[in-house]
């Protein structure tokens, strides 16, 4: 017999998770396809990454019940400093100037699945098919026709509404015809954590120069996530140096502002690529997170987008729901498209923007590029807005961000 639902959510990374998590109560009737079997963390043990999560981000996981379960380990981010290597400029931000206490928070990518995993044990409502790999779907006047494969064995079932939250190679895009833009920047991304020897104490540095930018972010204990871009070209050399030798390399791309680098972790390298969907909706089909868009890890605005998709899709949602409405129908899809365009294009013109403008080796930029750090830095008002906009809040925030639920 074929089982129908009103939304069918296919993947169950960070940001898959968050949207279910927000809908479970919902009144929707909801399932979740999940390509891995059931385990202890929603996030591999082996992912070194460290998620700078922009305000906005803190305050929805925690109207989600998310955060009770990170806060003991996050580390916030205070201040940050932006400058690029052999220029004069730089831009010093401090969320004191602002009123708060915190732009962020950093937080391990695995301790942010495991929390989200923890969370949704909490939601039974949700029919979860684990593991299961999504074959094919067909839109009908009503309804998506899925047709799912666990094991040897294959089942059908319905949902009003399909989405996407399966990541860059994202099946349910391709099944929904919606093609991508594609940029290859020639980057590789390597991620570990390491010892400073002044603690950061709060403190961010985001540090740009030909090869690439960098981040150096706080973390528990004294240590520091290092996000370090570097030319394809290096990768295989870099990635094969000892300890002592990455410890020098990092060193080197970075200066000494936190003095001396040390006892370093384990390293993780990843392909730096964008992915743009050209369409966030088909017919009863959305796309959110890094199946609708995969961006630069410049800025740390991936995920924070990602999030802001889901809880505005889960918004809407759930308006829909207490209207009586339809979860699949093209004028709810339509103006939740709308809804996310200011903020996408932003952060996709910004992310694209600043890698090439601020890495680009030209000698005729660097007078430029330090001018505007130095403005942004000296005029209160432009400085506020680069903040306000790097702590999520660009164009209506959702109920979410705002420490409610919908």
């Amino acid at each position: 017999m074929t089982a129908h639902y009103d939304v069918t959510l296919v993947g169950s990374g960070l940001v898959g998770s968050s949207l279910a998590i927000a809908l479970h109560d919902s009144g929707l009737k909801l399932a979740l396809i999940e390509a891995a079997a059931p385990r202890e963390h929603a996030q591999p043990r082996e992912d070194e990454r460290n998620l700078a999560l922009a305000r906005a981000s803190t305050v929805a996981l925690d109207s989600l019940g998310v955060w009770r379960h990170l806060a003991a380990t996050a580390s916030p981010i205070r201040r940050i400093h932006i400058s690029r290597a052999g220029e004069f400029g730089s831009l010093r931000l401090d969320a004191r100037r602002q009123g708060l206490d915190a732009f962020g928070a950093v937080i391990p990518a695995r301790e942010l699945g495991a929390a989200l995993a923890q969370e949704m044990q909490q939601c039974t409502g949700i029919q979860r098919y684990q593991p299961a790999e999504l074959l094919d779907a067909v839109a009908a006047a009503d309804h998506v026709a899925l047709r799912l494969r666990s094991g040897q064995d294959e089942q059908s079932i319905t949902t009003r509404l399909l989405i996407g939250a399966d990541g860059t190679p994202s099946r349910v895009r391709a099944l929904a015809g919606i093609g991508t833009d594609d940029t290859d920047y020639g980057q590789t991304l390597v991620v570990c954590s390491l010892k400073p020897e002044r603690d950061l104490a709060g403190l961010a540095y985001e540090r740009f120069s030909d090869s690439g930018p960098l981040a150096l972010l706080p973390l528990a204990e004294r240590r520091a996530g290092l996000v370090l871009s570097l030319a394809h070209a290096e990768a295989a050399a870099v990635q094969a140096f000892d300890d002592t030798q990455f410890l020098a390399y990092a060193q080197q791309r970075f200066g000494w502002r936190a003095g001396r680098f040390s006892r370093v972790g384990r390293r993780s390298a990843h392909t730096i690529r964008r992915v743009v969907a050209r369409s966030l909706v088909a017919p009863r089909c959305v796309l959110i997170g890094n199946a609708a868009q995969t961006i630069h890890p410049i800025g740390a605005q991936g995920f924070n987008l990602g999030l802001r998709d889901a809880l505005n899709l889960a918004q809407s949602l759930i308006a829909q729901q207490r209207r009586g409405g339809d979860p699949g129908a093209v004028d709810l899809l339509q103006a939740y498209a709308q809804q996310r365009r200011e903020d996408r294009d932003g952060v996709l013109a910004f992310s694209d923007g600043l890698v090439r403008l601020a890495c680009h080796p030209s000698a005729a930029l660097a007078p430029l590029r330090s001018l505007g750090l130095l403005l942004a830095d000296g005029l209160p008002g432009l400085g506020d807005a680069i903040a306000r906009r790097g702590m999520g809040f660009r164009g209506p925030p959702t109920a979410y961000a705002l420490g409610a639920r919908p």
